[in-house]
């Protein structure tokens, strides 16, 4: 299995947790999204990220369709290892998950994710960066992102008070999709952390799996995280 990724890529991430939680390792590829590239457009015209292609001809494109396929093929396998269901419980319970993926998939994607790996990592890295200088992020739309995010650390912090984890008394892919969108953001400096206990604890809970681990060593060229991003306790 080859998976083709961006490493501050939040859907690519989600997929990366699910593969890590279910102990397989595909080969992995990465692909600068703001690059464009024709070859990878032919792959997925849509332009987006996670491409995984199975051995055969099958291809998956994007967190929706992967995360569902890798969900079950777990499922069709014999006992083993394996440390979670990505969809477990009853058929409400996984309807909840689901509908908490679409969230921060969905809506954070839209209201922070998106607009703040734009602003902060495609601008310094996109077409015509290395001879003009990287851009000078937006501040009023960087304000406004941080504001939204605080939206959702406190939509995190009440479903975290309600229930063991954001689905359910489960680990679920619905905690990896959050916490996948959290690390960007915790990456880029940007997440007012101790303002939100209740999601800070949980976020810590993930962190500290062994499924996150790969993801706390990436780094990108001439954008180093913060000292408290590979913090265990921070």
């Amino acid at each position: 299995m080859k998976l083709t990724h961006f490493r501050l890529c939040p859907f690519s991430r989600s997929i990366r947790l699910a593969f890590a939680e279910l102990g397989l390792e595909p080969t992995l590829v990465e692909e600068r999204p703001w690059e464009a590239r024709a070859a990878f457009l032919a792959v997925n015209p849509a332009g987006e990220l996670p491409i995984l292609e199975l051995p055969g001809s099958l291809t998956l494109c994007g967190s929706y369709s992967i995360s569902e396929f890798l969900a079950e093929e777990a499922g069709q396998a014999e006992a083993d290892e394996r440390t979670m269901q990505l969809f477990p419980g009853s058929l409400e319970d996984r309807a909840e998950v689901r509908r908490l993926v679409d969230w921060f998939h969905g809506k954070l994607q839209r209201e922070v994710t998106g607009a703040m790996l734009a602003e902060k990592v495609y601008l310094r890295h996109g077409a015509g960066a290395a001879q003009r200088g990287p851009a000078a992020p937006n501040v009023e739309l960087l304000r406004a992102l941080r504001a939204n995010l605080r939206y959702h650390l406190g939509y995190i912090s009440f479903l975290n008070d309600q229930r063991r984890w954001l689905a359910g008394d489960e680990v679920s892919f619905a905690d990896l999709a959050a916490a996948a969108h959290l690390s960007v953001m915790d990456y880029l400096g940007d997440v007012p952390w101790d303002d939100y206990p209740l999601a800070k604890s949980w976020y810590v809970r993930l962190k500290s799996r062994r499924s996150f681990q790969p993801l706390l060593a990436d780094r990108l060229p001439g954008m180093p995280p913060p000292v408290a991003y590979t913090d265990l306790d921070f």
